[in-house]
């Protein structure tokens, strides 16, 4: 079924705000419906082309790391990525571009702040699957794509707190073991000079494989799981 010419031009308008070039050879159909929220149809909507966007981000997102910083670990990896494609950092790249604007929403789902996040993120992921499968390249997507994460990944080495150990850990016990890891918590009295309160433990099948201190449960956590991640990779 042929685009509505007026949908088309919205699209287009879209599509230049990213700083592709008019004559660049976008799927249309595709890209309007990687912008129909499923309240508005329960079979036609984004979701098969969030789930390829989900890929695209995570590949996009590695290869600018790979490139970017060479001599970095799996690890670090892996902490920064988590972050570039939490659904709080896409959301935001998307607001950039004012996604919410071109994506069809029932009134209801729209009414619904709490969602908007997840909402705003699961489309950008889908207009990612749209341009990329309207190439099977990168092309539509890393040019305008890079710069958000080179400026974000450069923000995230320098505050190293920012650093997403768990997300990456809990990914990776998935993908192997599918389960989670297990953390266990200890809060101890400071001793003078002493800032970190919490010490925390992370297990996997019955083993310790990291501990950690800091001066939130959260930080402790993170600490735990970048030595458990880095024992992982060792072992990899």
């Amino acid at each position: 079924m042929a685009l509505d010419p007026r949908r088309k031009k919205q699209l287009q308008t879209l599509v230049q705000k990213l700083g592709l070039a008019a004559h660049i050879p976008v799927n249309w159909s595709l890209l309007d419906l990687a912008l129909t929220h499923p309240s508005i149809s329960p079979d036609a909507n984004y979701e098969q082309l969030e789930f390829v966007g989900d890929a695209v981000v995570r590949i996009a997102s590695s290869e600018l790391l790979f490139e970017t910083y060479p001599n970095s670990s799996v690890g670090e990896f892996a902490a920064i990525r988590s972050v570039l494609v939490s659904d709080r950092i896409l959301a935001e790249i998307a607001k950039c571009y004012g996604l919410e604007r071109y994506l069809l929403v029932s009134n209801s789902a729209a009414a619904d702040t709490i969602g908007e996040t997840s909402r705003l993120a699961d489309a950008f992921e889908a207009v990612l699957g749209a341009l990329y499968l309207s190439t099977h390249t990168l092309e539509l997507v890393r040019p305008w794509l890079d710069p958000h994460f080179q400026q974000l990944a450069a923000e995230i080495r320098q505050d190293p707190a920012r650093q997403n150990y768990k997300d990456a850990l809990q990914e990776w016990t998935q993908a192997h073991y599918k389960i989670l890891p297990d953390y266990r918590l200890t809060e101890t009295s400071l001793i003078h000079g002493d800032t970190d309160r919490f010490t925390a433990q992370v297990w996997l099948k019955g083993k310790c494989l990291g501990e950690g201190k800091g001066r939130s449960k959260k930080a402790a956590e993170q600490a735990a799981a970048k030595q458990a991640f880095g024992k992982i990779m060792n072992y990899e």
